[in-house]
């Protein structure tokens, strides 16, 4: 007896690479020109034809959030890499300098996912929780370790970070950010 049951295969390789040129290329667009980018330019300047563009990405709603879930799911595995490669205090201030970049990302792409039907409220939501647990992991290890106090909450560290985004309008906010990362883990640091 066989399975008549049709078997979901899995995307072959070029498709994979495709599909990560793709989100790369659009991520730059979006950056340099919002929500009104060209389809077609995306495709070209990835290295692919207009039909595999619209094969992984029916729509440029499709595909800007496709790109915004990339970044997030990027953040959420340097969160695992810096974990197993770097000690406790030295991952969380790398992850956080990260969040900054993350952040200027969604700045600019937060715009052009406004416009998509409905608003990006459900896409933020489900974000928010893989970021949520990436600095909980983070924090918790750096508190296991010693590095910072234990009456630091990792939300209060993520709010900080996201504050100064609110003032993101002066032209060196990351430079900014960035020295702010510094200051709020020295501020964390177990006192003696």
């Amino acid at each position: 007896m066989t399975d008549s049951t049709p078997k979901e295969r899995k995307p072959r390789a070029d498709a994979l690479r495709n599909r990560e040129r793709i989100l790369e290329e659009a991520k730059t667009a979006f950056t340099r020109a919002g929500g009104e980018i060209s389809m077609e330019e995306v495709a070209r300047q990835a290295g692919v034809g207009a039909g595999t563009l619209y094969r992984h990405f029916p729509t440029r709603d499709a595909l800007l959030e496709s790109v915004y879930r990339a970044e997030v799911a990027k953040l959420a595995e340097e969160q695992r890499r810096l974990s197993d490669s770097l000690p406790a205090a030295d991952a969380l201030r790398s992850w956080m300098l990260l969040f900054v970049d993350y952040i200027a990302t969604k700045k600019i792409i937060a715009p052009a996912l406004n416009s998509i039907v409905g608003g990006p409220t459900k896409l933020f939501e489900s974000s928010g929780a893989q970021i949520k647990d990436a600095i909980h992991l983070l924090v918790t290890n750096a508190i296991s370790s010693g590095d910072i106090r234990a009456d630091i909450k990792p939300l209060d560290l993520l709010r900080a970070l996201v504050g100064v985004s609110n003032v993101a309008s002066a032209p060196d906010w990351q430079q900014s950010a960035k020295r702010l990362v510094d200051i709020l883990l020295l501020g964390s640091r177990p006192t003696e």
